[in-house]
């Protein structure tokens, strides 16, 4: 309650005269951010009141929505994790940007994708996110395996042959580590071992779960620790995104599925795995082809701004070629921008941009639907259960879509 109070009271301190651009986030990128500010001012002559957001996601969001639901002028600018435009876009809240802002150098899926509704570009991505498989190229190389694998079953071919062999003399070693746990990354792991006939699909205006590819997926994540046992025991109890990069980080797995924000902590000096690591595009299911959930945070102009004009210059800016190279130099974060990922300079400082760009051609969102917060926990619980061996994936996902047609109905009345 404290951050929403102190969101509306920044609000109505704000100068006639300024942008208000609202973000969150760790002090540093807080920081950072008023250091780009800064620069905009001197090149713009428009000063920026930087509404401070606290770093957790939920809180920011929940900021926003009072304010935007209120119908406040302020703040002007802000930024959107890739899940809450569903909900903006639905709202209403967000002003178009087209013929504003150039939306041509970014990654085009994303935009069609994302931020382009209705015909309408209603967003820009500020840096993005997506599903990466990390592998230990040096355990390819010595166990004389093509690699990276293509498909999950070569994935399992692979795992099974130098988890045997690693075993001998590290009994902890597992050939894939994964985010299992009952949280949102569950969600978005579910999604790529689906692939594109998988996740969630539309159908009709319906949201569908419990499709062919889906079931064929969830029994192989279950398989995967209790069949083949290449994944630990505790992947649907306790695995999220830091107890899996710590795992693989200290020369325990073959492959891990992660995010990009991974690389550097695997190739910092005190890294057991530093400079024997490849980053790739996730496997593809037998049947599909492969993907990579979408994450990341989006650029919007709320529709209630009274400076429009300055906004928009203030957007352009964030979404420069310079600015964006910032970004990527500065902070490590992965630009919207796909003509960066061919600058010799960046390629040169950060190679595994290559593999990065490869990786956005295959992203997939998350539904952009108001209510997929709640879509989420049906997901999460149902999956979930398969992985603890409570449910068969039929039975999952039978019933995670009798719920989600619950929800769906009762959406569509309202």
């Amino acid at each position: 309650m404290p951050a929403v109070i102190w969101l509306v009271c920044a609000c109505g301190q704000a100068n006639d005269e300024s942008v208000v651009f609202a973000v969150g986030g760790a002090p540093s990128e807080v920081a950072f951010w008023e250091e780009l500010l800064v620069d905009f001012k001197r090149q713009s002559g428009i000063r920026v009141d930087l509404l401070r957001q606290p770093a957790d996601t939920d809180q920011r969001r929940q900021g926003l929505v009072i304010a935007l639901n209120a119908r406040q002028s302020d703040p002007d600018v802000f930024l959107m994790d890739v899940a809450w435009l569903g909900l903006f876009v639905a709202s209403d809240w967000l002003a178009p940007l087209e013929d504003d802002v150039e939306a041509a150098p970014f990654f085009q899926r994303v935009i069609k994708l994302v931020d382009r509704r209705q015909e309408h570009l209603m967003a820009l991505p500020v840096y993005l996110d997506a599903g990466i498989l990390y592998y230990r190229r040096d355990l390819l190389e010595r166990f004389q395996l093509p690699g990276p694998p293509g498909t999950w079953p070569e994935l399992l071919s692979q795992a099974l042959t130098v988890q045997r062999a690693m075993r001998k003399t590290n009994p902890r070693f597992y050939g894939f580590v994964w985010q299992g746990a009952q949280y949102e990354g569950l969600v978005c792991n579910f999604m790529e071992f689906s692939g594109s006939r998988g996740g969630f699909l539309q159908q009709g205006g319906e949201l569908r779960l419990d499709v062919a590819a889906n079931r064929t997926a969830l029994t192989f994540m279950r398989d995967l620790i209790r069949q083949y046992r290449i994944s630990p025991p505790n992947t649907y109890t306790e695995m999220k995104e830091e107890q899996v990069r710590l795992y693989f980080q200290a020369g325990n797995a073959l492959f891990e599925r992660n995010w990009p924000y991974a690389w550097a902590l695997h190739q910092s000096p005190a890294s057991k795995i530093k400079n024997k690591i490849g980053m790739a595009p996730l496997p593809a299911p037998p049947d599909g082809e492969r993907v990579a959930t979408l994450g990341g945070w989006h650029i919007g102009l709320s529709r209630f701004s009274d400076r429009r004009h300055q906004a928009l210059k203030l957007i352009r800016f964030i979404t420069s070629y310079d600015t964006q190279k910032k970004i990527m130099s500065r902070m490590g974060w992965n630009p919207g921008r796909e003509d960066l990922y061919d600058d010799p300079d960046v390629l040169r400082r950060a190679p595994q941009y290559r593999e990065l760009k490869d990786v956005f051609q295959y992203a997939q969102p998350r539904p952009l639907l108001p209510y997929y917060t709640q879509i989420s926990a049906i997901a999460q619980r149902h999956i979930n259960s398969v992985l603890a061996d409570r449910k068969s994936a039929e039975q999952a996902l039978s019933e995670a879509q009798g719920e989600i047609d619950a929800l769906q109905q009762r959406y569509d009345v309202e």
